[in-house]
C-alpha cells in the first residue's frame, strides 16, 4: 500500500512518542499514537507503563470529540483482548474514528490480526505496514519472545584491545573509562532483566542496578537474575543492598543456604543442569519467556557468555574496547567451543562504532547462517 509523505511523518512522530516509554513499559511493547483530522494533529500519546492506559487511549483522551472521523496512526496493531487494560480496538470504535493506520501487526497470538479485524467489522478503514521495519526494531524483544519464545539477548563486555576482561588474578576495575561505565546505565535501564553468573557476583560483587537518575525505570527496576548452579551467592552480596527483584536459578536442593537467601529477599528457582556443566540455558530461555522478559542484558564472565554464544542465542554484542593491552595471561572475554573450520565460525557484522570517552563502543550482530 502506498502512503503519503505526511503519513510517514505522522507515523515517525508516533514512533518517537513510543520510545518515550523505552525504559518503563516492561513487559509490554512500546507504542505511540498520533490522531490526525483535516491535516492537523488533534491528539497524541504513548504507553508509559504496564497497567497504565495504552497509547491509543491516551491519544483519544487528548483528542476528545475531535477523534470523531479522524485518522489514527499507531505503531502497533490495536489490541482486541482484555489484559491489564480493556481493548484499544473497542475504544477506537467507540470514538468513531474513520481510519486506523498501524505500523506492524501485533505478534501476540491473542491479537495477531484480531484488532484490525474488529476495527474493519465496525466499518473503520484499515491500513498496515507503514514504517513496519522501524516499528519492529523498537520492540525487538517483544517480537523475539512472541515468535521464538525467548528474549532478545544482548551481551555487554568491557575488554582490552587484545580481548581480555580481567588480569590473571581477576582484577578488572577499571579496564574502561568512566564514560563507558556510565553508558552501561543506559543499557541497564532499557533491559527487561539483567543476567549474570554467581562467579561474577563472587569476584566483582556488582549491584547491577540503574543508578543514573537520568534514566527513569518506573516503580519496578529491571529484575536481576543470577545463574547459580551450586547456590554460592553470599547473602551479604551488594545485590541485596539496593531495591529490585533478585531471582536466582540453581540446581542446588533446598536447604539452609536456600532459606538464608530467601530471607534476604531472593526468589529462587530450580533449573535442570546442562549436558556438560552449569545450568540448562535452553530451559532458562524458555523460563524467561514465561516471565515476560523481552530484552535480556547479560553482564557476565567468559564461561556464561561463551555458553550463550555456543547456544546461538546472542542477538547483539555491545563491546566497550579500551585502548590497553593486558597480555596472554589475562582472562579472555569468551570461553568458546572451537569451530572445526573457519567456515563454521560465528561471524558478526558491525552495526555501530562510537567513541565513548577514551574507549570505543562496538555494537555487533551475528550474520545469518
Amino acid at each position: 500500500m502506498m502512503f503519503e509523505s505526511r503519513e510517514h511523518e505522522w507515523m515517525a512522530r508516533a514512533l518517537r512518542l513510543a520510545m518515550r516509554g523505552l525504559n518503563t513499559t516492561r513487559p509490554n511493547p512500546r507504542v505511540g499514537c498520533v490522531i490526525v483530522k483535516d491535516g492537523a494533529i488533534v491528539g497524541e500519546g504513548f504507553h508509559a507503563r504496564a497497567g497504565g492506559p495504552h497509547a491509543e487511549v491516551v491519544a483519544l483522551a487528548a483528542a476528545g470529540a475531535a477523534a470523531n472521523g479522524a485518522t489514527v496512526y499507531v505503531t502497533l496493531e490495536p489490541c482486541c483482548h482484555y489484559g491489564r487494560t480493556p481493548p484499544c480496538a473497542h475504544a477506537l470504535v467507540a470514538a468513531n474514528v474513520a481510519r486506523v493506520v498501524y505500523a506492524v501487526q501485533d505478534p501476540n497470538p491473542r491479537v495477531a490480526g484480531g484488532g484490525a479485524a474488529h476495527l474493519a467489522a465496525a466499518g473503520i478503514a484499515i491500513a498496515g505496514g507503514l514504517l513496519s521495519t522501524e516499528a519492529t526494531a523498537s520492540n525487538r524483544g517483544f517480537f523475539m519472545r512472541q515468535h521464538h519464545q525467548r528474549p532478545w539477548v544482548q551481551v555487554k563486555l568491557a575488554m582490552s584491545l587484545d580481548g581480555k576482561i580481567a588480569l590473571a588474578d581477576g582484577r578488572s576495575q577499571w579496564i574502561t573509562g568512566s564514560a563507558a561505565r556510565a553508558d552501561v546505565q543506559r543499557l541497564r535501564a532499557a533491559a527487561g532483566a539483567i543476567l549474570t553468573g554467581s562467579g561474577t557476583v563472587l569476584v566483582d560483587d556488582p549491584r547491577l542496578n540503574v543508578r543514573d537518575p537520568r534514566f527513569e525505570v518506573g516503580a519496578t527496576p529491571p529484575p536481576r537474575l543470577i545463574l547459580d548452579t551450586e547456590l554460592r551467592t553470599p547473602p551479604e552480596a551488594r545485590l541485596f543492598t539496593v531495591p529490585g527483584e533478585i531471582r536466582l536459578f540453581t540446581a542446588h536442593v533446598p536447604g539452609s543456604r536456600w532459606d538464608t537467601l530467601v530471607a534476604r529477599g531472593a526468589i529462587i528457582e530450580e533449573l535442570p543442569r546442562g549436558h556438560t556443566h552449569g545450568l540448562d540455558l535452553a530451559a532458562l530461555m524458555a523460563r524467561l519467556h514465561t516471565l515476560e522478559v523481552n530484552e535480556l542484558l547479560v553482564e557476565a564472565g567468559p564461561t556464561l557468555v561463551g555458553a550463550l554464544l555456543d547456544l546461538g542465542c546472542v542477538d547483539e554484542l555491545v563491546l566497550y574496547v579500551a585502548p590497553v593491552l593486558l597480555g596472554a595471561a589475562a582472562r579472555a572475554a569468551f570461553t568458546l567451543v572451537e569451530p572445526l573450520s573457519l567456515d563454521l565460525a560465528t561471524r558478526f557484522r558491525v552495526v555501530q562504532a562510537t567513541t565513548v570517552g577514551i574507549d570505543q563502543r562496538l555494537i555487533l550482530q551475528p550474520l545469518a547462517a
